[in-house]
Formats: C-alpha cells, structure tokens, sequence
C-alpha cells in the first residue's frame, strides 16, 4: 500500500537522521479489547536506541519495547486492522496517515508540532527527598556506607513516596510560618524522622514535630536518636492517642493507627483546629463488629473478603464526610503500591474556610448508614 509505505520510510529517515519524536495510533477499529491507542518513543536500552510503545486500556497501561524492524512490522499489522490514524511526529513535519471504514488510505503532511525531542531516558527519574544521611542509618534504613540495605528498600521507597505527598499537600495549604505538627502513633519513626528533615533541613521551614506513641521503648529509641542527629524540634512523648491533648496542632498526622485510633487522631485534629489531617487508616474494626451477625440481603456482603473489603470502604467513606461535615475538603487516594501493603489508602482533610452544604453532607451520611444498617461510626459519637 503506497501511503503505508510512505509513513514506514518517512519513520525510518526520522529514525536515522535523529528527527523522530513520537508516533500515535489513535481511532481503534473495535473497542471489544479496550485498547484505545498506543503511544511509540525513544528509549535507550544497554546503549542502544529502541522504541518503547505503551498501549493505553481501559484499566491499564502496557509496555514493550522494539527495534526499528520490529516497529515497522507492528505498524503493518495494526494499521487499518486495529486502528485508523496514526500520526507520526518528526523535527520537520508531522505525517498523518488515515483509513476508512473501506480500508482505503489518505495522507497528509502539516508543519512539526514539536521544536525539541523529548528525553530518550527509559524511566522518567524519581526524585529523592529522603537525603541519605545519619538518621536513616540509625533507624536500620542504611548501611554503614550509607547505602540502602536491600531488605529496606521497600520503606525507602515508602519514605520518598511520603515526603512526595506530603509536599504537594503543603502547597495546597494555608500554613503558619512556625508550623506544630504533631504524628500520632508514629511507632519507630521511620516517617517521622524524613519528614522532620525533609521540613528543617531541607526546605528550611521553621517545624517542631512531636511524635505520639504508646510503647515507651520505642519513644525512648526516639529521642535517642534525634538526640544524635541533632534534630533540636523533634520529640516524642509516652501517651496514648486518646489521652494526648493540645491546642496548638497545625498539621496532624496517623498513619497506621489500628482500628478506631485513626477516629481519635481525627478527632483530635478537628478538636485543635488543624489546617491539615493526614491519615493512611488500618485494621477497620469498629464497623464489622457493629454488624457481626446481623442478617444482610446485598449478595456483596454474602462472601467474607468482599464484606471485609466493603467495610473498609464504608468506614473510610464516612470519616471523609464526617471531615466535609466538620470544614474540611476530603480527599481520598492510593499512598503506596498494592505490591508493598494493601493498606494502602490515604485520607487525607484540608481545613475549608467555605462553609459546608450541612444539610447535604448529613443526608449523605445517614444514606451511607442506613444502607448497610450502621447506628453511629465511632468518629461521629466523638464528634
């Protein structure tokens, strides 16, 4: 096919002359097998120039990569087949081939959408926050070379992930300039201690960050070691979650707090007015327990993981909206991969200064409540 043949040379000029930027697929045929287009790029693998294409479902994205005659065998079979347009994206023009229903060909020549080639690395590169450096080797996150221990290297990825969406969440917040945050449960603080040096020594914030934690070994490893470090605004403190009381808590934060100690870590930060409250909820309790042996018609509650998967939901559904009901914009989304912990949520509450439709907010958790038969969630009975 003459135009097919055309926009497989121009390729391989672009290839060759270094002019390549991109190709789209776009327009599937049939949509039966959810591929709604395919993206080919420039990666460079062991010294070598291959293209990367990335074909976009529905539900997910895959990748795989090829040699230029690899490419052009792929464009063969899925041009016309699965798809009717591709464009083909160089330094010196962009070159549009299309099909019609009948498989007949046309193509046309535009000036170059782009000006530069985009980067040829194979993964973007990630951006470490967490500094290698004395804390992380006393918390058994690094080696005496300050190199991460390979059985760490899960949590160093937690860790970096963590600062992630702690940073963008302060750019969306309304902060005072000495900012108090207070990490409830923060167990042997390993979070605690990047976020204290990601604040302090890094972004240079003026932050005292105090940490809450039940078992008195770990406060005492705690200060210990923030003592070392020379970490001068970070404690922690023997209490439970429950009995710890302040006024002044510009950002709280519960990550993991089992069961209903991520209702009392809420609580306490609506209590104190928080201008953000972080939390990645664990161990979802309270509600099961309050239906345990309560006949149910919805067949999704019938099996034991569905129910225990739609309880989680239900409770976390609730707490979001118990946060719009109190001023707070509620968000809630996936922290760290299904592969590291299917504790994975994070719920996060920004303090509105817009008041909340209460009325709607209520309707909406009564609704919640009435549908799967709840008489009160444990963050509503302390609210």
């Amino acid at each position: 096919m003459k135009e097919l043949n055309l926009f497989l040379e121009k390729l391989t000029t672009a290839f060759n002359n270094q002019s390549f930027v991109k190709i789209t697929l776009s327009k599937p045929a049939f949509k039966s097998d959810g591929l709604l287009n395919v993206y080919l790029r420039l990666v460079e693998l062991k010294n070598e120039l291959n293209f990367s294409a990335t074909y976009h479902y529905q539900t997910n994205d895959q990748v795989k990569n090829y040699t230029l005659e690899q490419t052009q065998d792929l464009l063969k079979e899925l041009l016309n087949q699965k798809f009717k347009v591709a464009t083909l994206f160089t330094l010196t023009e962009d070159f549009t081939i299309q099909f019609s229903k009948k498989g007949k060909a046309t193509s046309r020549s535009s000036s170059p959408s782009f000006e530069k080639k985009p980067p040829i690395s194979h993964d973007k590169p990630k951006v470490a926050r967490a500094k290698l450096g004395k804390y992380l080797n006393l918390l058994g996150v690094t080696d005496e070379n300050n190199v991460v221990i390979p059985k760490m290297a899960d949590k160093f990825k937690q860790i970096n992930k963590y600062l992630e969406v702690i940073e963008s969440l302060l750019k969306q917040t309304d902060l005072p300039k000495t900012i108090s945050v207070v990490d409830m449960g923060s167990g042997k603080g390993y979070l605690t201690f990047a976020l204290y040096d990601f604040l302090v020594n890094q972004k240079k914030i003026d932050v005292t960050i105090t940490g809450i934690e039940a078992r008195k070994d770990l406060v005492d490893f705690c200060n210990k070691t923030a003592q070392d470090c020379g970490f001068e605004k970070l404690h922690f403190k023997h209490q439970t979650i429950q009995d710890f009381n302040t006024k002044k808590i510009d950002i709280l934060i519960a990550l993991h707090a089992c069961d209903t100690a991520t209702d009392d870590a809420i609580f306490k930060g609506i209590k104190a007015n928080a201008s953000l409250i972080v939390t990645a909820p664990c161990c979802h309790k309270q509600i099961r327990q309050q239906l345990k042996g309560t006949t149910t018609t919805n067949p999704i509650l019938k099996y034991g993981i569905f129910k225990e998967r739609q309880y989680e939901m239900v409770t976390d559904t609730l707490r979001a909206l118990l946060l719009e009901q109190q001023h707070y914009d509620a968000h809630v989304f996936e922290f760290v991969s299904n592969e590291h912990t299917r504790k994975n949520v994070m719920l996060v509450g920004t303090k509105s200064y817009k008041k909340p439709d209460e009325i709607l907010v209520n309707q909406k958790i009564d609704e919640v409540k009435k549908s799967f038969g709840i008489s009160q969630h444990y963050l509503e009975s302390l609210l």
